[in-house]
């Protein structure tokens, strides 16, 4: 219910945190080898998680500030581009940036549709879809880890 004045206000702060991350693409590449490995190549690992935590929390809380919380999308979207696109976090941010804004889009949709004219909250919508997923990926992870 919100109109496009509020996404203005949010969006330098969109537009900060959507930079930081991308400027530090390859440093979260390089922290997925372990912060003893980063360490090692350069990557002043303390800095780095400090920057990223700043900029994620800037994304964050301006995002839930305009549209308010919609569960699931932020677990679930990254794990399925990951699946699709590979690690690479030069491409799997553009990507998962994308395919959430998609995946919200069709989640509003079949919420103002599935009972017209009355409207569902957006937030089950996304809970029906990525609860299952959520289960679905944790058995797929408990299967391969075997004790």
């Amino acid at each position: 219910m919100r109109s496009w004045p509020y996404l203005w206000m949010a969006a330098p702060y969109l537009l900060l945190g959507v930079v930081l991350l991308t400027v530090f693409a390859r440093e979260l590449n390089i922290l997925q080898l372990g912060e003893e490995a980063a360490l090692h190549l350069g990557v002043p690992v303390e800095t780095v998680k400090k920057i990223l935590l700043a900029g994620a929390s800037i994304i964050t809380a301006a995002a839930v500030s305009v549209s308010g919380m919609i569960g699931f999308v932020g677990l679930i979207i990254p794990h399925a581009v990951r699946m699709v696109t590979g690690p690479d976090h030069r491409t799997l941010l553009p990507a998962t940036a994308l395919f959430g804004a998609i995946f919200l889009v069709w989640a509003d949709v079949a919420a103002r549709t599935a009972l017209a004219p009355r409207e569902l909250p957006v937030g089950i919508i996304t809970a029906f879809v990525g609860a299952p997923f959520f289960i679905w990926l944790l058995h797929k992870k408990k299967q391969e880890v075997r004790w």
